[in-house]
């Protein structure tokens, strides 16, 4: 039971995880067609993009430890934050979505670099948070238990 409710917590993150960067990698990419005058998204590139993002998810998740939610930022951290950006820019690159220009390929990069850095930030304010509420909780259990003697 244990490994099932671990494994569909870990589905859920990934989930979670697709959904955001997919969402922001669409947003980039409409950007970029709307700066090109065109205001249609081809369905390809989209799908492309989702099967990316789940694909990544479970690279982030089962092979490099989760790295965002991670408690400490350290070498492995940042090296995953480059790594997974640069794929994701690689791919953008090998499958066309910005038409193989470079200057929209680096600020992709750049782009992606930053959505790893502020759902980093996202999970450390979300854990700060669950902590001290957590520590509330037992105090008022405490005085409760207290009360109760």
């Amino acid at each position: 039971m244990k490994r099932f409710r671990k494994l569909l917590l870990a589905e859920v993150g990934i989930e979670f995880k697709a959904c955001l960067y997919f969402f922001a990698i669409l947003f980039f990419y409409c950007v970029y067609k709307m700066t090109q005058g065109i205001f249609q998204a081809d369905m390809l590139v989209m799908a492309e993009m989702i099967l990316t993002t789940y694909v990544m998810g479970y690279v982030q998740v089962f092979l490099l430890k989760n790295f965002e939610e991670s408690d400490h930022l350290g070498a492995f951290e940042l090296l995953a934050s480059l790594g997974c950006s640069l794929v994701y820019a690689g791919l953008a690159f090998l499958l066309s979505w910005f038409d193989r220009q470079w200057l929209p390929e680096v600020l992709f990069f750049g782009y992606v670099l930053l959505c790893f850095i502020s759902l980093r930030l996202i999970y450390y304010i979300r854990r700060h948070w669950d902590t001290a509420e957590l520590n509330e909780e037992l105090e008022t259990f405490k005085k409760a238990r207290k009360r109760e003697e």
